[in-house]
């Protein structure tokens, strides 16, 4: 029995070295470690620049005394013999000496342990796709990003700032996708904390530079205009804006005369700017998603609100329950979700992660052009399978699922295949029904939502939802189609269990309505 465990941290191909840093909260902590190891070494490096410096030091006082004297009765100073014989070994081999000690290279050891630690750094890909998540966490909650420049992010423990630096950067990683959208809000957000008197390395005329031609793709050529207008006023000379300003203005005098000839009336008519579209991967259920992850569009009224009740179950008079019978609520009525309260325990929870740890790889997706399992940006979380014969305590978890959902494990999904229909491949039928348990709650973000009835379900430990995937029919209940919030603030744990069509048949018989 074989089940899936996902990790997914707060979003790209991947090297062998550093496969996906970004898409797992688990390996970022790894790499926290190791810049901490890193920072103890480069302290040891800096102690040990200071006690040769220290030593430089204290041998140049000792010459500077000593030479301070002699050079007031140099005849005088040297007729002592003594005096004759060490100035002779000073400049014979002491000075010697000092210089192999200026020239004793203290880095050795700061350097071979950064070159050791730097097979395991995150690459280009992973600080592309970490800023990737940041646009889509501003997105899907709907962030500005001066909230996010600040760090006033909610159940934030350690609040942190981006610098003009950082807002400059993810401004070029969306330029770089053509995403002029995202660019204009960053490179404003750069913009704003420049003439707030932040110290920067970065320049106001790189920042309008970006700034312009981003506000020009989405058209509005006015302030195009006046941004172009702006930069030259503080770099005559730049070559790429004094272009720009030729081009715009050429662009405006022609569309107003296109304009004067439609009409003399609207012979002043402004250029109408163009309506900022949706962004290049943007999905028709986008915005229902986006405004369920952040809590609105929940569909549920009051009046059936009142029909969702919690019970003590015992999985239909099991032995294993009826003393101690599982706490059960419902989330939702159509579909049918329910949540187990403390399912799992903390105990139960360390030994699962403990396992799956190890294994933890980019999670994929079915392309339907290719028939082949990928990565995609929009599935970023990380994730292993674990069997039940591999650890007792997945066994006993495995079991506790099927007394309480009174399905039969044994024909469970037991592998991620890469064939395009792997369900078949199994021989087991479609997933009649999902068993979630989350295993770490989730300061903020991170719900499971099903956009087609406008459900959110939140993350809480130690507990499990519950919901059938299809109708007793065998007919697919498309209700019951979800997808995970992205993790605002903190990281998400949880184990699926999917449940097969085979071995049910006399479990959960058919039924003779096609929707029930």
């Amino acid at each position: 029995m074989i089940w899936c465990i996902l990790i997914v941290g707060v979003l790209l191909p991947q090297s062998l070295a550093h496969p996906g840093f970004f898409t797992s909260i688990g390996q970022m902590t790894d790499l926290i470690h190791t810049e901490k190891d890193l920072v103890t070494s480069l302290k040891d490096y800096i102690k040990a620049e200071e006690d040769k410096l220290e030593q430089i030091k204290k041998w140049a006082e000792k010459l500077d005394r000593l030479t301070s004297t002699a050079t007031k009765d140099p005849e005088g100073f040297v007729g002592h013999p003594v005096n004759a014989f060490k100035l002779m070994k000073r400049l014979n081999t002491e000075w010697s000496e000092l210089e192999n000690l200026v020239l004793k290279d203290m880095s050795d050891g700061f350097i071979s342990n950064l070159t050791i630690q730097r097979q395991y750094f995150p690459n280009d890909e992973d600080q592309v796709g970490a800023a990737k998540a940041l646009l889509r966490l501003q997105d899907t909650y709907n962030l500005d990003t001066d909230t996010i420049s600040k760090g006033n992010l909610p159940g934030v423990k350690h609040k942190s700032f981006l610098t003009v630096e950082d807002c400059f950067e993810l401004g070029k990683v969306a330029y770089t996708e053509a995403d002029y959208y995202h660019t204009e809000l960053w490179m404003e957000q750069a913009l704003r904390q420049l003439d707030e008197g932040e110290v920067s390395t970065i320049d106001k005329v790189s920042v309008l530079d970006y700034l312009s031609y981003a506000v020009y793709q989405q058209g509005d050529l006015d302030k195009a205009l006046l941004l172009t207008k702006k930069l030259l006023e503080l770099d005559p000379e730049h070559q790429r804006a004094n272009g720009n300003l030729k081009y715009f203005e050429y662009i405006m005098a022609k569309e107003k005369d296109v304009n004067k000839s439609a009409s003399d009336d609207q012979s002043d008519q402004k250029t109408t700017p163009k309506k900022k579209g949706a962004a290049v991967d943007y999905l028709p259920e986008r915005q229902k998603y986006e405004m369920l992850c952040r809590g609105e569009g929940i569909k549920m009224t009051p009046r059936r609100q009142k029909k969702l009740f919690c019970r003590y179950h015992d999985g239909n008079r099991n032995p294993k329950f009826i003393l101690a019978p599982a706490k059960q609520e419902d989330e939702w009525d159509k579909p049918r979700i329910i949540r187990f309260h403390d399912i799992i325990s903390d105990a139960e929870i360390e030994i699962v992660k403990d396992l799956a740890k190890p294994r933890l790889s980019r999670a994929t997706v079915h392309d339907p052009e290719t028939g082949k399992l990928t990565t995609a940006q929009y599935r970023v979380s990380k994730s292993a399978w674990l069997s039940g014969y591999e650890n007792p305590v997945v066994s006993r978890i495995n079991m506790r699922i099927q007394d309480l959902t009174g399905l039969d494990v044994s024909t469970a999904e037991e592998l991620q295949k890469d064939e395009p229909d792997a369900f078949k491949e199994l021989g087991t039928g479609n997933r009649i029904a999902t068993w979630l348990f989350y295993m770490s709650d989730v300061l903020a973000g991170g719900a499971t939502v099903f956009p087609e009835v406008g459900a959110s379900v939140w993350p809480k430990k130690g507990t499990a939802v519950f919901w059938y995937n299809l109708f007793a029919s065998g007919e697919g209940d498309y209700s019951t189609r979800h997808a995970a919030c992205p993790v605002l603030v903190g990281n998400k744990w949880v184990s699926n269990k999917w449940l097969h069509e085979r071995g049910q048949e006399f479990r959960r018989p058919c039924t003779l309505s096609e929707l029930e």
